[in-house]
């Protein structure tokens, strides 16, 4: 008699992947998610592959999760989703001091992030007609 399992939190044409506790700004990563925000999951990859940020490589690896569990989890069709949201949390901030002049300290501030992708399956022409 184990417990019941809880009611699925998305509807059933999302699929979602989390990656916590990344050792950047909120700032930072949410430049990097705006690139992908409503984009189609093959642009949105593209784009991550070819940007010049340093966090990119990572927010890709979460959109292939959300993929994969869209495709393995939920089956869903990886040609038809869109990236519907990518939103940025903030996390717990590191603090660290530096000594600086006439016996004062200098605050140093190492914050993390959270980041949520959430894709979803839209139909397309082909699929309606």
């Amino acid at each position: 008699m184990g417990k019941q399992a809880a009611k699925r939190a998305l509807p059933d044409n999302e699929a979602k992947a989390v990656l916590r506790m990344v050792r950047i700004s909120p700032q930072k990563l949410n430049l990097v998610a705006q690139m992908i925000r409503g984009k189609k999951v093959e642009t949105a990859l593209a784009d991550l592959t070819f940007s010049r940020k340093r966090i990119a490589g990572q927010v890709k690896k979460t959109l292939e999760s959300a993929i994969a569990n869209a495709e393995n989890n939920h089956d869903l069709d990886v040609d038809d989703l869109v990236v519907s949201q990518a939103f940025v949390g903030k996390s717990i901030v590191m603090k660290r001091f530096s000594p600086r002049a006439r016996g004062r300290v200098g605050t140093i501030q190492k914050p993390f992030s959270h980041l949520t992708i959430v894709v979803r399956q839209v139909e397309t022409e082909a699929a309606k007609a």
